[in-house]
Formats: C-alpha cells, sequence, structure tokens
C-alpha cells in the first residue's frame, strides 16, 4: 500500500513499503521533512512531472568506509598530484552537474530544480555535503549526499574526466568522519568499490548507533 502524505510531519511505518521500496507519495521538501525521512531510513527518488515518491527499500546498498577497495591505478591517480580536493567550496556546481550528467538507462534526471533547491538549503543548514576534484582549478568531479551523524547518504556523483568520482568517493571514507555511507541505488561500480547488500534491520540498527 502506497501512502498518500498530507501537510502533517509524519510517514508510515517503513515497513509498510512495498516490494520495490515505494512507501508514499506527495509531501514536500522542506529541511524537516527530509531530515526526518533520512533518520527513518527514507529517501525522495522520482522524476520531474511526477509526485514526490518516497522510498524505504528492503533492502539497503551500502559502503562500510573501512570496507573501501581502492585499486593500484585509482591509488597511483590520488597520488599523482594532478588533482586537487575541496569540501563544500562548490555544492551547487557539483548537484547541477549530477543533474546534467547523462546516465545509463534514464532519458531523464532525477534531480529537479525544486531538488537542488532543497538540497542546497540542506547544505546551508549543514545537513548536506559536497566533495569536489579539481584540476587546473576546473571542477571535473564530485559528489553530493546528506550527512546526519555518521551516516552520509550518497545522493549522486559525476565525472568529467575518467575515475574522478571515483576519487570522491575514497576521500568521502577516508577523510569524512562516517561510519556507513548509504548508496541507496545498486550499480556495479559500487559493488566493484566495496559496496554490499545488508538487510533493513541491519541498516536500522546502525541508524540507531550513528544518527545524532
Amino acid at each position: 500500500m502506497v501512502f498518500q502524505l498530507t501537510e502533517k510531519l509524519i510517514f508510515p511505518d517503513p515497513d509498510l513499503a512495498d516490494e520495490d521500496g515505494l512507501l508514499a507519495v506527495g509531501g514536500d521538501l522542506s529541511e524537516e521533512r527530509l531530515l526526518l525521512a533520512y533518520r527513518n531510513g527514507i529517501f525522495p527518488w522520482y522524476c520531474e512531472h511526477e509526485p514526490i515518491l518516497w522510498y524505504a527499500p528492503k533492502e539497503r546498498f551500502v559502503l562500510f568506509p573501512e570496507k573501501i577497495k581502492v585499486s593500484r591505478s585509482m591509488k597511483k591517480l590520488i597520488d599523482s598530484g594532478n588533482y586537487d580536493i575541496s569540501v563544500n567550496h562548490a555544492f551547487d556546481k557539483v548537484i547541477e552537474n549530477c543533474a546534467v550528467t547523462k546516465r545509463l538507462g534514464q532519458t531523464n534526471t532525477w534531480i529537479t530544480d525544486d531538488m537542488k533547491k532543497a538540497y542546497s538549503a540542506l547544505n546551508r543548514s549543514g545537513y548536506a555535503d559536497s566533495i569536489e576534484i579539481w584540476r587546473d582549478k576546473q571542477l571535473v568531479g564530485g559528489l553530493y549526499g546528506i550527512r546526519i551523524g555518521r551516516l552520509f547518504c550518497g545522493e549522486s556523483m559525476f565525472h568529467l574526466e575518467p575515475n574522478t568520482s571515483k576519487i570522491a568517493l575514497v576521500y568521502l571514507a577516508k577523510n569524512m568522519g562516517v561510519d556507513l555511507i548509504d548508496c541507496q541505488v545498486h550499480t556495479n561500480h559500487l559493488e566493484s568499490m566495496g559496496a554490499e547488500m545488508i538487510s533493513v534491520n541491519d541498516y536500522r540498527k546502525w541508524l540507531s548507533k550513528i544518527i545524532i
């Protein structure tokens, strides 16, 4: 059963999500609602011209930072000195690049104008971070996501040069003080870097320990 949200700031029990993880529809992207959602293992995911759809998957695709796999070639690229890394220096540019990046199997972006505004506001409030990768002062890769306590919910990443989004992910795992990275949607390249599926019950146990 998919629930219709109202103006009241409340979500149904995540266990009531359907087999695809869809839990609710409607509501808004206010800071209060978004933070309530992430604290309960729920996130918005929808396309332009659709109502807001809220998901609570039965399994969670996550990366434990200490388990990240860094290949020899990736380590060599990171150590090359060709790239500079910053945090929260260009959040709006990162989210815009993520929105316009073409992705296999996707005909349009789920990062709508309303999403950009909402997550930029969370960045200003200290609940969203971006990691930027630069070469010769040009932004060539990065990622952004929600950070609550020691949980980081990765929203999207992009690269304009090969592997620069992976450099951002390695930096996130090794330098941002998080205990769990929620990757939300399975991808082969994240799995190759150590991301794995865990049960929703295990995910909730982690939330209870690391969310402040």
